[in-house]
């Protein structure tokens, strides 16, 4: 299942942003993976830490084998132990348990949290261990498929804009100017933003300043 959008989105933000626009055209249609399962949308991003899509898909491969299905029950019946001898960190481990155990009391509740607005789900997602703003934003936009999701922390984003409006640096007034025009559709702003930063179109660069060397 990839990221849902169309015309209307296309045509929403040629309107708001000729530049944007160009650059959409230029790119053509973007196909990105989605996880509609919120447990395991929160399972993959808490494994894939500071670690490669790799080796990320190496330790979920690993735990499908190991627990037959990988949901609340069966981690907290495997415990952190077991977990780290799959591959994980201990911290890792202590976080993807915790998660479980507030699923299973319900102190978490999966069937409810995609009813709510961006804001609140962000807020729940935050009392998780090992979910900061970022990684929350990214489960609004990868798994809930929400609309409007412009991420401040997210690095390539900023690329992104550096590259297409020629920006030195991207700061919180500026990013938010961008925020306004997008909305409500800065969720496939986003995906451009993210091919551009990635080398969609050669021709661009980054204007960040150059790092001086000592």
């Amino acid at each position: 299942m990839y990221f849902q959008y169309g015309a209307a989105e296309i045509d929403y933000l040629s309107q708001k942003d000729k530049r944007l626009g160009e650059a959409i055209q230029k790119i053509g249609p973007i196909q990105r993976e989605v996880d509609s399962d919120l447990f395991s949308a929160v399972m993959h991003h808490i494994i894939g830490q500071q670690i490669s899509t790799k080796a990320q898909a190496t330790i979920w491969q690993r735990m499908q084998e190991a627990l037959g299905t990988v949901d609340a029950e069966h981690i907290l019946a495997a415990g952190v132990p077991q977990l780290q001898k799959l591959g994980m960190t201990f911290r890792k481990a202590e976080y993807i348990t915790d998660f479980a155990q507030k699923v299973q009391n319900g102190a978490f509740d999966l069937a409810h949290i995609g009813q709510k607005p961006d804001d609140e789900v962000i807020q729940e997602l935050r009392q998780l261990k090992g979910i900061g703003v970022w990684t929350a934003e990214m489960i609004l936009l990868f798994c809930l498929q929400r609309p409007n999701v412009f991420s401040f922390d997210d690095l390539a984003i900023q690329r992104g804009l550096r590259m297409l409006y020629h920006h030195r640096r991207i700061d919180r007034k500026l990013f938010e100017k961008y925020r306004r025009r997008f909305s409500p559709c800065c969720s496939v702003a986003s995906l451009y933003l993210w091919a551009i930063a990635g080398g969609a179109l050669p021709e661009m660069r980054d204007y960040a300043p150059k790092k001086s060397v000592k």
